[in-house]
């Protein structure tokens, strides 16, 4: 019976070719989509998850309660992990990390690598599966100066992993490190990619403040024993830190969250979990979910259209003795076999266009059997056949045998407003595809060239590092590098300008709250920085030379003048972590973190010491000869050290890749979800054509010109599309407004993406409906007419 169905369900796929090439596009092309997503949003679901331990593996988080909110902060002080281990039963193992970041390690002062790095605590490889391949995860962490690389760091160091147990590499030039172990290399699954991990007390920092709770600059992670209820221990620790400094530090509650959930969950409002990547998994797959049913209602309204040419078929089964559930079973398996074939074809589209998708990603995606994909697709593809068939199967199986072999079908309403409610539903979601992506699209173009308050075009950073340390040696490549055609200025700063650096709740003011511990951003400086970054000042001065000890000299920006209060704040005197200090200047706000977050206190001091990256400043055209002559001199001076640089309004960019990379994501798939409704009303416009052939060449005899009977063939459609404007509009309005909530500084969204949205939706179905309909109008009447 199966074969049966089988054969029969084949030869009707053949005798009507074109209705099958129609429906093998819509559906592959959907498929292919969906499996594209649906390897996406896998690999985001698993980030993180490969860890043995993961479901006993906890981040400790801190609330921080500030006169303008809660922050989330992920920092912890150093004694954390060792007190929590002490103090709290549940607690197996507790570690603490913090980042390097890029340094240079050397081996025979021949390889100079850069290379990122964790400085961790003793017990990091227990608690994390980063295999190690070489040493053992009970010692390679105890002893000082010792260092873990992955394998891959190994071999460009030492050419094999086997080779580099007990070998000596130079940090820096300057600190001599053994080799203790050697770990596989972090793969795209982690969210944390570095290359070696050293022992957190060769940290200067963490050696420093081995009993400080104030100075939160590392992170700490809990392996938890099995069974341990986490609301019960959160209540626990919630005035930890509070009891641990006597009441001191009362404004700091620290909680955790499952570390493998921080990397889709990783964004909080007022101490609250808010989303995050989570967002853009949603989104995505609702994106595939929708593309499957435009997909589905193609081969629908496409089967019930042409259902007049099986009628006859339906009859004489019905009449020889056919039930209504052996027809439903045979419909269902005409459209379960054309989606594994589609899906045969999808699979050929997905491996074609991967390593495009990865590129746009950043990922690794396969196809590979390994990867476990093949029930989850077999099971998609099984149910998008059984739902693009369902509907056809109940509407032609439900034919009366009279009837049908009569020929007297006739299409009911409820078989009309059925077709034309979904046509109206493909178009719904392709309008609100294209509001978003208009949307997203006027959104990134904010980012990118939004006034953000300083100038980051044509200018060179660098990391200060080797001989560029020391204070003499960096004012006297400052000066040389000042002199190089092309540079207009040049100075160091100990910020990124594209995020949260370092902060501090140590300003105090005349007047302020006693219990305010509001966090100021503190960015130390030097020299000509904020001429550099074009700063624009709002009061008083900037940083000069001539005024010489503006060491004890600090200038605010407009948020923070706002936040203390202050009146005419030139002159008033602060104190910024001890230090008594004058406000000599106060600059007008602008971003230094994301768009994402309302511009916050900030402070800049001049502390060329503690500063930790150039800046230079070039003049329009002449980017190259600079970097070449900088390159030159930065060898010359600091032998040793690779010159690795970026250019600001890069870093800037790389900062919203995730936007990015969501909006290019939107951009081809609300292309295909566009498509596939264009074919299916292409399919339909074929189907009315053919019906009324022959009332168009009577037409046509009666004197219809060829514009009039395209009229009458488009104008039910457009109908359709502009009714799915009208709905889709308020909805795409909403889901911007939902999105946008989520930018402190957003673009205007005007009522012209709107109008662009529906008025090329209308266009692209006059475009698809026209050709049948031309096509239909200007056939001689003579050929529709002469079976009469």
């Amino acid at each position: 019976m199966f074969r049966s169905y089988c054969y029969t369900a084949w030869r009707n796929l053949m005798k009507d070719r074109r209705f099958t090439f129609l429906n093998l596009i819509g559906l592959s092309t959907g498929l292919a989509c969906a499996l594209l997503i649906y390897l996406w949003v896998n690999d985001e679901l698993h980030i993180d998850k490969f860890h043995k331990n993961d479901a006993q593996l906890y981040q400790v988080m801190e609330n921080r309660v500030q006169a303008s909110g809660i922050w989330t902060s992920p920092s912890s002080p150093i004694p954390m992990a060792d007190a929590l281990a002490k103090d709290m039963p549940e607690v197996e193992y507790a570690v603490n990390t913090t980042a390097e970041g890029d340094v240079t390690l050397s081996f025979n002062n021949e390889k100079n690598i850069r290379a990122e790095g964790r400085y961790a605590s003793r017990d990091f490889f227990k608690i994390f599966s980063y295999r190690l391949i070489l040493g053992n995860a009970d010692q390679v962490l105890t002893g000082s100066k010792t260092i873990v690389l992955t394998d891959e760091l190994a071999i460009k160091l030492f050419g094999s992993t086997s080779n580099a147990m007990g070998k000596t590499v130079m940090m820096m030039h300057k600190q001599p490190y053994t080799v203790a172990g050697v770990f596989e290399a972090p793969g795209t699954n982690s969210s944390n990619r570095f290359d070696f991990v050293a022992p957190i007390m060769d940290y200067s920092e963490a050696r420093n403040n081995t009993d400080n709770w104030g100075a939160t600059f590392c992170r700490t992670y809990l392996l938890l024993k099995p069974g341990t209820n986490i609301n019960r221990f959160n209540a626990r620790i919630a005035n930890y830190i509070k009891l641990k400094t006597k009441d001191e530090i009362a404004y700091r509650t620290p909680f955790i969250t499952h570390y493998s959930d921080r990397y889709l969950y990783g964004r909080y409002s007022n101490g609250v979990q808010v989303g995050g990547r989570i967002d853009y998994v949603h989104l995505f797959s609702l994106i595939a979910l929708f593309i499957l049913a435009v997909a589905c209602i193609n081969f629908m309204n496409l089967s019930t259209a042409k259902a007049g040419s099986r009628a006859k078929e339906v009859g004489i089964k019905k009449a020889i003795g056919a039930g209504r559930g052996m027809l439903i079973l045979q419909y269902l398996s005409e459209s379960v076999m054309m989606a594994f074939i589609s899906l045969l074809f999808a699979v050929i589209l997905v491996a074609l266009f991967l390593p495009a998708f990865n590129a746009i990603t950043s990922k690794q995606l396969s196809l590979q059997i390994a990867s476990g994909i093949i029930v989850p697709v077999l099971l998609i593809t099984l149910l998008t056949g059984l739902l693009a068939g369902s509907y056809p199967a109940l509407y032609l199986s439900g034919f009366k045998p009279i009837t049908a072999l009569k020929g007297r079908l006739t299409g009911s309403l409820g078989e009309l407003l059925a077709r034309k409610g979904l046509v109206i539903f493909q178009f719904t979601v392709s309008i609100v595809l294209i509001v978003a992506v208009l949307v997203i699209q006027k959104q990134i173009n904010f980012i990118q060239q939004k006034n953000l308050g300083y100038t980051r075009d044509q200018i060179i950073t660098f990391y200060k590092e080797g001989a560029l340390e020391d204070q003499q040696q960096q004012e006297a490549f400052l000066t040389q590098v000042r002199n190089i055609p092309g540079v207009k200025s040049a100075s160091d700063i100990a910020h990124s300008l594209t995020g949260h650096s370092s902060g501090t709740s140590g300003v105090y003011w005349e007047g302020k709250a006693p219990g305010d511990r509001t966090e100021f951003e503190q960015v130390p400086v030097d020299f000509d920085m904020l001429e550099t970054l074009d700063v624009k000042l709002k009061d008083g001065r900037s940083f000069s030379r001539s005024y010489g000890a503006d060491s004890s000299k600090v200038i605010f920006n407009e948020a923070a003048i706002r936040f203390m209060g202050l009146k005419d704040p030139i002159g008033k005197r602060v104190q910024v972590q001890g230090a008594n200090m004058e406000i000599v200047g106060v600059v007008r706000d602008f971003n230094f973190q994301s768009l994402y977050e309302k511009v916050k206190p900030l402070f800049f001091v001049l502390a060329p010491d503690r500063t930790y990256r150039f800046m230079i400043k070039t003049e329009v055209g002449m980017e190259r000869r600079v970097v070449a002559q900088l390159r030159l001199l930065y060898q010359q001076l600091n032998p040793g050290f690779s010159f690795d640089y970026q250019f600001l309004d890069d870093n800037y960019r790389e900062s919203y890749t995730a936007e990015n990379q969501i909006s290019a994501l939107s951009r081809y798939f609300a292309g295909l979800a566009i498509l596939i409704s264009c074919l299916g009303l292409f399919g339909l416009a074929t189907f009315t054509a053919q019906r009324r052939n022959k009332e168009i060449g009577i037409r046509k005899v009666l004197g219809a010109t060829v514009g009039t009977i395209v009229i009458m063939l488009t104008k039910d459609f457009i109908k359709l599309v502009i009714a799915a404007i009208a709905i889709s509009i308020p909805l795409a309005w909403w889901a911007t407004v939902q999105w946008l909530k989520g930018f402190a500084y957003s673009a205007q969204v005007g009522v012209g993406i709107y109008i662009i949205a529906g008025a090329s939706t209308v266009l692209l179905a006059l475009l698809t409906i026209s050709f049948q309909s031309v096509k239909a109008a200007l056939t001689n009447p003579v050929k529709s007419l002469k079976a009469e």
